[in-house]
């Protein structure tokens, strides 16, 4: 099945948006072993005529997103009912959820909005529970009279409205044309704490070696995901490979990121944690309480930068600091176990350390970080790392670090 993105928005040529879509669309449609041949993007207006037509030459699935609003510069509906030689007409169940949408708003439809009550004949609705924008689907027969064989789908330009979309309509569709048999599985297993080079050492000729295996690698957010695509039987011998050589490291095979997997084990185990945090100025506990319900493990952070807010707020001795110095394995314990004792969670991690660009020595150089955790009843961990570059990715690798740490902790695997 050859499948091809169309993106309209001006916004994204400039930069101004980034375009999460696409990338969220090919990791779906992946998973049901569908590999997206082409993305396009183009800017607002009538281009997106062309952009449709170019597509669906080629393509057996066309989806367009963005360009559905009710601006005078939001033409795909129009520019395909065009394309296709259709006409529009008004769609009472559209009409009827917009007049609900705005009513609850206490505002009447206006004429512009009404533009999206408007229909190509022989379109179906994709209806948009998150917004005012329905989607529209296309069927090839539509398309054959130009000589073409291409299922249609136009998208809402949000994220929080086209996936949704995709989900329960766009994919339902797909798993009926995909052929039996013609499945192809993707499996994503996130690693941590583990370089990509030393990934690709440890498992890549064992993998190159399992017929019909398609291997990839990205890094991302201090995570490197190890994609394995093909056949069940290929896939599963390859994440048996990787599991047998990193299995420790191994976050997630469900792209769940570092801190949902944490937040989920907490909460599972009816445990709290707390943060003490210098060199990331509070990254931990952004981290988590990013992740929804993150409100049942994290009662309490600390962002204590200041040796005096070590001392005063976590408690730890001055004398402490002077003959160790902030960035200290000392110091990063008495962090933990202040926060810890203050806060009365389960957990506290604490991290002391130089973001840089200034403020190394030759026994402390910028990237220096220390990363300690207490826990109710066991010995505290503290781990050094170093992680010299930009203080983003010095915060970034910190943070990773100190959240494996926990999740180390609370799956009972010991410190790497």
């Amino acid at each position: 099945m050859n499948v091809e993105l169309v993106n309209t928005g001006t916004e994204l040529l400039l930069g101004d948006t980034i375009n999460t879509n696409a990338a969220w669309i090919g990791q779906r449609l992946a998973a049901l072993g569908v590999q997206v041949a082409r993305q396009t993007i183009v800017p607002d207006g009538a281009v997106i005529r062309t952009a449709i037509a170019e597509a669906a030459q080629r393509a057996d699935v066309v989806l367009v997103s963005g360009g559905l609003g009710p601006t005078n510069d939001d033409l795909t509906r129009e520019s395909t009912a065009a394309l296709l030689n259709l006409d529009m007409e008004l769609d009472a169940g559209v009409m009827q959820h917009l007049e609900a949408y705005f009513a609850k708003r206490g505002k009447p439809v206006s004429a512009a909005t009404q533009r999206q009550a408007m229909v190509p004949r022989g379109a179906s609705v994709l209806p948009n529970a998150f917004g005012t924008a329905p989607g529209l689907y296309f069927p090839a027969e539509l398309s054959a009279a130009l000589g073409w064989n291409a299922h249609i789908f136009l998208l809402p330009g949000p994220p929080r409205e086209l996936k949704p979309m995709v989900e329960s309509e766009v994919e339902t569709r797909l798993r009926q044309w995909l052929p039996d048999g013609a499945s192809r599985r993707v499996l994503y297993l996130k690693v941590t704490g583990v370089g990509e080079s030393d990934i690709v050492e440890a498992v890549e000729k064992q993998l190159e070696a399992i017929p019909g295996l398609d291997l990839g690698y990205c890094i991302r957010n201090g995570d490197v995901d190890v994609r394995l695509a093909g056949p069940q039987a290929a896939v599963d011998a390859a994440a048996d490979v990787v599991r047998g050589a990193l299995g420790d490291c191994i976050v997630s095979e469900d792209r769940r990121i570092i801190e949902e997997v944490v937040v989920q084990l907490l909460a599972e185990r009816g445990q709290w944690l707390s943060t003490a945090e210098s060199c990331t100025g509070g990254t931990i506990a952004n981290r988590i309480t990013d992740v929804s319900g993150a409100s049942r493990v994290f009662g309490h952070g600390w962002v204590t930068y200041a040796n005096e807010a070590k001392h005063q707020h976590l408690g730890v001795p001055m004398e402490l600091i002077e003959t160790h110095g902030a960035v200290s394995e000392e110091v990063a314990r008495a962090m933990a176990e202040g926060a810890l004792k203050n806060s009365g969670a389960d957990h506290a991690l604490s991290v002391t350390g130089i973001a840089g660009p200034t403020g190394g020595t030759p026994e402390k150089p910028v990237g220096t970080v220390w990363i300690a955790l207490a826990s109710k009843g066991a010995e505290t961990w503290a781990i050094k790392r170093f992680s010299p570059g930009s203080r983003d990715r010095f915060k970034l690798l910190t943070s990773q670090a100190a959240l494996d740490l926990l999740r180390r902790r609370l799956l009972g695997i010991g410190v790497r």
